[in-house]
């Protein structure tokens, strides 16, 4: 007998509810017709569903993100970065306390005391007639910050094939929820050939009907919510093996507008902004932002990286400002609309020489008008790269608080996290550095000006 099973999967929705109104309907519609036809169904996400850019999400906490997962009835969810270093850590010890799903991650736990009770390193789904299908699940292991937030995240190719070789005999079906990126899945699938499906995440990448690699299906389904995938098993009761499946991405904007829908993402928006209303600080003068200059809101932002960090100079992108800071009453819902990025402040311990180095590539005539996308970046071009308290002479001396930098000394840099990534500065990736988490750039303005009020 030839039994089938259907996983519904989302990956990086990011709180782009656009079509989350839509796409859950559809999903619910077509899970009661499986059922009607005795097919069992189940509805898993992979990570980054919450991104505090989204007013809704920010005001809540991802908490808000956790209801929606609990009305769409997800069975299970892992996490992706933006759960796991945005939130302090008692924001991410409790954020699925009211979780209706089963939250799977393999290669995460807190550096100190219990791991919360939500916390699964793995899951078994029994459908009606009894086939088990085993849920593994990792998270990108963005190592520094989760030390920084105090969880321990470990090796998640490591902790992956560990699960599956304990899991394979217990269950039917093997599937992994990875948030890891195509490269790590595809390296996966070639280490571990017993998991059967593995649903990818983190780099956006989309396939429209799945990627082979030996007898493991990888998926992908992009970004933004734009795409939710179906995935068929055909499951042979009798030879207790799986003898077909097939991955499709539903095209979300494809399916019919639906009435209410404007209501639905119209009520996420007043919740969140009514909870961030709140004045914090008034202010008796409006601060201008320029994307391509330094400007007197770029200069108010540095002064509270120096007075955050007390460092001997700063460097970040004047495009991470979204618009003027105005005077008047200013509330947290201010400021997230003017820094929506889910960035820190990095503190970089640099040599003089790989100072003046970093400040000679951040000359690059192409960056300003760069059109970053990632790297926690919310913003529209990338902006000139400003510094703070250092200048460069017509003789190429460096000069720091007015003295000639010295190539040997070391000095430290306050800027955003996005710069120790290595995609703009080799050198600044490896040097040693802290996150200051879990406080945002606009927490730390924020901050800064209510107490120079």
């Amino acid at each position: 007998m030839i039994e089938k099973i259907h996983i519904f999967h989302t990956n990086d929705l990011h709180s782009h509810f656009e079509y989350w109104f839509r796409m859950q309907t559809y999903v619910r519609e077509q899970r009661r017709l499986l059922a009607a036809n005795g097919e069992a169904s189940f509805l898993v996400d992979v990570g980054d569903h919450m991104d505090r850019a989204n007013i809704f999400t920010e005001a809540t906490l991802g908490k808000g993100n956790v209801t929606l997962l609990n009305e769409a009835e997800y069975d299970v969810v892992t996490i992706g970065n933006n759960e796991g270093i945005t939130l302090s850590f008692e924001e991410l010890y409790t954020l699925y306390d009211q979780a209706n799903f089963d939250v799977v991650i393999g290669n995460l736990q807190p550096l100190r005391g219990e791991s919360p009770a939500w916390l699964k390193p793995y899951t078994i789904l029994t459908t009606a007639t009894g086939i088990k299908i085993g849920i593994i699940a990792a998270t990108a292991p963005f190592e520094a910050f989760y030390h920084a937030l105090h969880w321990q995240v470990t090796d998640p190719r490591e902790a992956l094939i560990k699960q599956a070789i304990a899991l394979r005999d217990q269950v039917d079906v093997l599937v992994c929820l990875s948030h890891l990126g195509l490269s790590e899945d595809e390296l996966l699938a070639e280490d571990c050939p017993l998991i059967d499906v593995i649903f990818g995440a983190h780099t956006h990448h989309l396939f429209p009907k799945g990627k082979k690699i030996g007898d493991v299906l990888l998926t992908g389904g992009g970004k933004f919510g734009q795409y939710t995938g179906h995935l068929t098993i055909s499951y042979d009761t009798e030879q207790k093996k799986i003898i077909q499946m097939t991955d499709d991405m539903i095209d979300n904007a494809q399916l019919a507008e639906l009435e209410g829908e404007a209501d639905f993402l119209y009520e996420l928006s007043q919740q969140g902004s009514k909870k961030l209303s709140q004045p914090v600080v008034t202010l008796s003068k409006t601060y201008t932002k320029e994307w391509f200059h330094y400007s007197p809101f770029a200069n108010l932002l540095a002064e509270a990286f120096f007075d955050f960090t007390q460092a001997d100079c700063v460097m970040f992108n004047a495009g991470i400002l979204m618009g003027d800071l105005k005077k008047g009453h200013v509330s947290a819902l201010t400021m997230h609309n003017l820094l929506p990025h889910p960035i820190n402040i990095c503190t970089v311990k640099l040599t003089g020489a790989e100072l003046k180095e970093v400040y000679r590539a951040a000359q690059n005539d192409e960056w300003p008008e760069l059109q970053l996308k990632g790297l926690g970046f919310r913003g529209i071009v990338f902006g000139k790269l400003l510094f703070y308290h250092v200048t460069m002479t017509k003789q190429q001396e460096l000069i720091l608080n007015g003295k000639v930098v010295d190539p040997c000394k070391t000095y430290t840099l306050a800027t955003l996290d996005l710069f120790t990534f290595g995609y703009f500065f080799p050198s600044v990736k490896y040097a040693k550095k802290q996150y200051l988490l879990p406080m945002f750039i606009r927490d730390v303005l924020l901050e800064y000006l209510n107490q120079q009020s």
